[in-house]
């Protein structure tokens, strides 16, 4: 079927022939994640892999960030009524789900900062292209939260528990460069070669036999889909219960302290 994306008013959705071009349009806020844009979030991806037209989309941000992760502002909204923690926290599990049963291939251009519910997004995509300036990071345990939007899944099946640990376990941040050499994005393309790098992809992508392509995207994951029931369940429970804890009230009023 074809799907009419001219519904999709937070995020910024262009058709370029078969490549349809996914943009967080709030450069101004590093692109952050809001109760709008998450809403449309948790459609976008099942639009996306229903649109007869599209054979591979392409995920950015405006500005100089990818997505710096969840409003600040929200965030504190969440944090005083526990249902609407609950509904956000079911809200990203659609959203996980819709990305892990996706056939469509997914690449992202990483322009800067990818960070939280960003990160995940970015590195659930099949190629991920990312200039020196992005950085990757999952930082909820810095904010007193679990990390139930994907990063207890995806982080170690790219890079093993090992690392996937260093970074979860202390909110660290990776640069684009040291994420490729880990193996938890695709490439590191110099700034004035980013653009260039995804359009490679996307044509490798779109060379390929189209049912033949997205049958062995869905093959590969199959065994994130495999574990995904039992670690983001057990994660989105225990993101629900930090959301309305004192230590993440404290740590959102520093941040707005800070601001």
């Amino acid at each position: 079927m074809k799907v009419n994306f001219s519904k999709y008013t937070a995020l910024q959705v262009e058709r370029d022939g078969p490549v349809l071009r996914v943009w967080f349009d709030r450069p101004d806020q590093l692109n952050a994640v809001g109760r709008d844009v998450h809403g449309e979030l948790e459609t976008l991806f099942f639009d996306i892999d229903r649109d007869e037209a599209t054979r591979v989309a392409v995920i950015s941000g405006r500005g100089r960030a990818f997505s710096a992760g969840g409003d600040l502002d929200w965030l504190v909204e969440l944090n005083a009524d526990p249902e609407a923690s609950a509904r956000a926290v079911r809200a990203d599990r659609i959203i996980q789900t819709a990305l892990l049963n996706m056939e469509t291939p997914l690449v992202a251009r990483v322009n800067g900062p990818a960070v939280g519910l960003g990160c995940s997004i970015a590195l659930y995509c099949d190629i991920v292209v990312a200039n020196p300036r992005a950085v990757f990071a999952d930082p909820h345990v810095s904010v007193g939260l679990v990390a139930g939007d994907g990063g207890a899944l995806i982080w170690p099946q790219l890079i093993g528990y090992a690392q996937a640990r260093r970074y979860l376990l202390t909110g660290d941040h990776i640069t684009g460069e040291d994420a490729a050499r880990l193996g938890l994005i695709t490439e590191c393309a110099v700034e004035e070669e980013l653009d260039n790098v995804v359009t490679h992809w996307v044509d490798k992508l779109l060379a390929q036999p189209d049912r033949a392509l997205r049958w062995t995207k869905l093959s590969i994951n199959g065994g994130l889909r495999a574990i995904a029931s039992s670690v983001l369940d057990a994660a989105a429970g225990f993101e629900n219960l930090t959301q309305i804890l004192p230590e993440h009230r404290d740590a959102l009023q520093r941040m707005r302290d800070r601001r």
